[in-house]
């Protein structure tokens, strides 16, 4: 058995060699056979463009501050495209700068009151600079494109935000709320023509995105109370690890697994001593990775966590527990309605995990919906692209949510 695992950690290692580009400062001769335990080594390659580096100072300046601006080419001809640095805080409230996609439709707003705002939180599951929606809007043709130009259809704007922050920190949760937060303050702050104070926004996600934006709805009452919202629309969230990981562990869905890994490492560098040498090994070779060489690294070697670990059972140790509950939602309530769905064919992400978001929200007290639907992950987040329009539009109308708690068992 031991062989047999040795065997796929290698298979990793040099699949990932192939399908990711080297550096030009890199020696991978070197990386695989003594890899550095340097923290540094498992960050993402830094973006070449200028635009994602801040002014020196940008520290002092308050969340949601506009750092930079400017227009973009896209794949939205119905709309003004912009990009904007704004100020945003980590995981551990330390000041940070994101990108974010301001997209808004050139049509005038048909419906009354100001042009609603669409917070499109993309599930983003992965670990390069290359993979985030900031760089994936302008290059490629997604579902999540897709799902966007149906939204600005509607006649709503949609921003998109970096959610993961500048370190990539796939799984991070509170970095991932901030950055939703600080986005909308920093787009309804920028003096963009129909966007301003009075804007009524919604937050929708699926998948790696529901992580942000289900921290974004219970951290915004006290992080970002003075933004209008109406509601969120969270499916597929991933919101509990504790399920996650006896599902996806030396399964196909390891390649995903060990990205969140990584990712909260990122913004929790004490896991970073927990890896042992093929930990590290496969860390550096993760650091640019994206989600469809994730998946093809599950299939081909589905490893286990602990196999990357100098203790046997890295999952028990308190300091872990610590970050898993710390990045769990659930602690607060959130102060607008919100309609979870999920899929009760679910394989990786299972129903409870949702059930149990669902029931912590409902006993402190908030206005939430869960909707169970037929499917597994993939299939409920395909079949959900068209209903979302007209979630968003429930939504802003109240219709979506009753009040209370609406779902299984209630």
């Amino acid at each position: 058995m031991a062989a047999v695992r040795f065997t796929r950690i290698w298979m990793l290692v040099a699949l990932v060699t192939a399908l990711l580009p080297l550096h030009a400062h890199a020696d991978p001769i070197s990386d695989l056979l003594n890899p550095a335990h340097d923290p540094a080594s498992v960050m993402p390659t830094p973006p070449a463009d200028p635009f994602f580096t801040p002014e020196p100072g940008f520290e002092a300046r308050p969340p949601g501050s506009v750092l930079a601006a400017r227009t973009i080419d896209g794949q939205f001809p119905a709309a003004d495209a912009n990009q904007f640095l704004v100020r945003s805080t980590d995981s551990h409230d330390r000041p940070v700068a994101i990108v974010t996609t301001l997209l808004v439709p050139h049509a005038a707003w048909p419906g009354t009151g100001p042009r609603p705002l669409v917070s499109y939180n993309l599930p983003i599951s992965s670990l390069g600079q290359s993979c985030a929606p900031s760089a994936d809007l302008e290059r490629s043709m997604s579902a999540d494109v897709v799902a966007i130009r149906l939204i600005l259809a509607k006649g709503y704007a949609v921003v998109v935000p970096d959610h993961q922050g500048p370190r990539q920190a796939y799984a991070a949760g509170l970095m991932g709320g901030h950055a939703v937060l600080d986005s909308i303050r920093g787009v309804t702050r920028a003096n963009m023509p129909g966007l301003g104070p009075e804007t009524p926004v919604v937050m929708t996600s699926y998948s790696g995105g529901s992580i942000a934006t289900s921290w974004a709805a219970q951290l915004a009452p006290t992080y970002a109370p003075e933004i209008r919202l109406a509601g969120a629309i969270i499916g597929g969230t991933p919101a509990d690890y504790q399920t996650l990981l006896p599902a996806m562990d030396g399964t196909w869905g390891t390649g995903v697994l060990l990205a969140a890994v990584l990712g909260l490492s990122r913004e929790y560098p004490e896991l970073l001593g927990l890896f042992n040498d093929n930990g590290w090994r496969l860390a550096r070779m993760f650091r640019d990775i994206c989600i469809s060489p994730e998946t093809a690294l599950g299939l081909i070697a589905p490893l286990r966590v602990e196999q990357l670990s100098v203790v046997p059972d890295p999952l028990k140790l308190p300091v872990v527990q610590r970050i898993l509950a710390q990045n769990r939602p659930g602690g607060s309530a959130p102060g607008v309605p919100v309609f979870l769905f999920h899929g009760v064919n679910e394989i990786f992400v299972p129903f409870a995990g949702a059930q149990h978001l669902f029931d912590d929200w409902c006993a402190r007290g908030a206005r939430v919906r869960l909707q169970p639907l037929p499917g597994e992950h993939y299939i409920v987040g395909v079949l959900s692209i068209p209903l979302t329009t007209g979630w968003i539009e429930d939504l802003l109308a109240g219709r979506l949510v009753p009040p209370g708690c609406t779902g299984p068992g209630h």
